[in-house]
């Protein structure tokens, strides 16, 4: 409305020539702003190195809102681009087609083109009412199709969380649902640890024998009924017991079949408690001491259990296989493992390591996505889990207006708030923008007149926020020398700082009064130079160089008759 009111009344003026724009006149107009320009004046803006983007490869400025455009404007068009070279009509608006409008409006989902005639401005927000549903979808509600707020209900969500197994008590919102925060408990293979995991993790559910492994000596009782289970936490049923008489068919040393030595009249057994007969043989198990070359084996007679120590000495590896060394037993060298840890950050460091995964036991300890705690879990890839903490303080916007009401989770943001913003303000124009959680509020772009730098002229249509403005006349204020005046365009601050005047001295010679023309010496004489100044020769008459002759008769004193020295047409003349 400012904009049509400025226009007709012929009181809008151009930023660029600062001359009011006529109603014929030639116009263009920034789609980014919608200040109006002459298109002339616009042109030559473009082309000037000044309305250059600062890299240089983004085409020009708009003198306005500093907008970069790659395109010259080059026709004149009416405001919507539908009419060129649109004719004035006294019944419409200047440089106006006449017709509707028709544009898209911006930054909305809006389908609707605009439906008023052609305008200066941006489009006016759409008045057509739709259906729209709020956030959870149980409810609908006619709004403006323009209102870009969105529809929250007072009811409770509803939708099934990630664990599939409850539901979200959260109010209407927008996004996704919050990850389930119940907690479950979880029992290992063996059932001898527990733990607590949020629901709906991967590691919640269960393949019926347990949850995890705690990775310590399962213990169960075998079938047996006599003895205990001696694998690590497992997922699957214990073995059979390893001592039963159908299981066991040879000797300890598995030499010599049972069957032989009950026909030697060895005792039969009946249970797995029974010894295993032995056939008196030597052992023969191969030793763990031994290398590649030479096995060495074990010099006792058959036996139950393990092997005694060996008592030969050979060379021997380390458990890593980095160090050889003669020994009767195994041995660890003193090299650090220089290999990534399972999370990719740390490196494992373990004296003559032989692991293969390189399991990381450190805890993460890197921040949350709520940006105030940090991850408790084990060292691991990828991104960290959502903070499971939670607030039971209401959440409202600066205002007060808008609540989000318990339990808050962790990190999320204060509600969106439509009242006008209450922060104190540097001045005392209207507020146009909606109440917000940031510190700082945005820009006053209030239009107002303000005084350049150099107090050349007052400047309209200015933002309020703008305050370093420049006219593009020069400064012309006195400097220092007090002889010269500065010729710099209107700029801020003192106009030489740090440097003396390099003008030109204007002082008058002492013989011939050309100015001394050397570089401005204000608290100094002028130097003795030639002057170099350029002068036009004049070509005497007789009359005078006669003259000339007698000057020195009347530098004498005596008198001279002109009259025989002056021709009847320079007696005519008046001098």
């Amino acid at each position: 409305g400012s904009l049509i009111e400025q226009l007709t009344t012929e009181k809008y003026e151009c930023m660029v020539c600062c001359e009011v724009v006529r109603i014929v006149a030639p116009v263009w107009s920034c789609q980014n702003c919608y200040h109006v320009f002459h298109l002339n004046c616009i042109k030559k803006w473009a082309r000037s190195p000044a309305s250059q983007a600062e890299d240089g490869n983004s085409g020009w400025r708009c003198p306005a809102c500093q907008n970069a455009s790659t395109q010259v404007p080059r026709t004149y068009t009416c405001f919507c681009g539908k009419v060129h070279n649109p004719e004035w009509n006294r019944n419409e608006i200047p440089h106006s087609c006449g017709e509707l409008c028709g544009k898209k409006r911006q930054g909305l989902d809006c389908p609707h083109l605009c439906n008023i005639l052609c305008h200066p401005g941006p489009c006016p927000s759409c008045p057509a009412f739709v259906t729209k549903t709020c956030e959870c979808g149980q409810t609908s509600h006619s709004v403006r199709c323009g209102q870009s707020t969105k529809i929250r209900c007072s009811n409770v969500c509803g939708n099934t969380l990630n664990c599939g197994k409850h539901s979200c008590t959260q109010v209407c919102h927008s996004g996704k649902c919050s990850p389930c925060q119940l907690t479950v408990q979880q029992v290992c293979y063996c059932g001898s640890s527990f733990k607590e995991v949020l629901c709906g993790t991967k590691g919640e559910f269960s393949d019926g024998f347990g949850n995890f492994s705690c990775q310590n000596i399962c213990g169960k009782k075998l079938n047996c009924g006599r003895h205990n289970c001696t694998q690590v936490c497992h997922p699957q049923p214990c073995q059979l017991c390893p001592r039963l008489p159908q299981v066991v068919y040879r000797c300890p040393c598995g030499q010599t079949p049972l069957s032989k030595l009950l026909e030697l009249g060895c005792v039969e057994r009946k249970i797995c408690t029974d010894p295993i007969p032995s056939c008196g043989k030597t052992c023969g198990k191969p030793l763990p001491c031994g290398s590649y070359e030479f096995v060495h084996t074990c010099e006792s007679l058959c036996h139950e259990g393990e092997c005694k120590p060996c008592s030969h000495t050979s060379n021997i590896y380390c458990r890593c296989g980095f160090k050889k060394k003669v020994t009767a037993i195994t041995f660890m060298c003193e090299k650090r493992c220089n290999k990534k840890r399972s999370c990719g950050r740390h490196k494992c460091n373990e004296v003559c390591c032989v692991d293969t995964e390189h399991k990381c036991s450190l805890v993460c300890g890197r921040k949350l996505n709520c940006g105030l705690h940090r991850c408790e879990e084990p060292c691991h890839r990828g991104s960290c889990q959502t903070c499971w903490q939670t607030s039971f303080d209401e959440l409202t916007c600066y205002c007060g207006e808008s609540v989000i009401y318990p339990p808050v989770p962790c990190g999320t943001q204060p509600p969106e708030c439509k009242k006008p913003c209450t922060r104190p303000h540097d001045c005392d124009h209207p507020v146009y923008h909606s109440c917000h959680s940031e510190e700082k509020c945005p820009p006053c772009t209030y239009l107002t007149q303000k005084w350049c730098m150099g107090k050349h002229e007052l400047r309209s249509n200015i933002p309020c926020h703008l305050t370093d403005i420049s006219c593009g006349l020069h400064c012309n204020q006195m400097l220092k020398c007090g002889m010269h005046r500065c010729k710099r365009i209107c700029h801020k601050g003192e106009c030489l700082i740090d440097e003396d005047c390099k003008q030109p001295c204007i002082i008058p010679r002492l013989y011939c009064n050309h100015p001394c023309m050397a570089p401005c010496h204000p608290s100094s004489p002028c130097p003795t130079t030639s002057c170099s100044a350029k002068v036009r020769k004049v070509q005497l008459s007789a009359t005078a160089i006669s003259i000339a002759t007698k000057l020195t008769d009347l530098q004498l004193g005596d008198s001279v008759e002109i009259s025989r020295l002056i021709t009847k047409k320079e007696m005519k003349q008046a001098r």
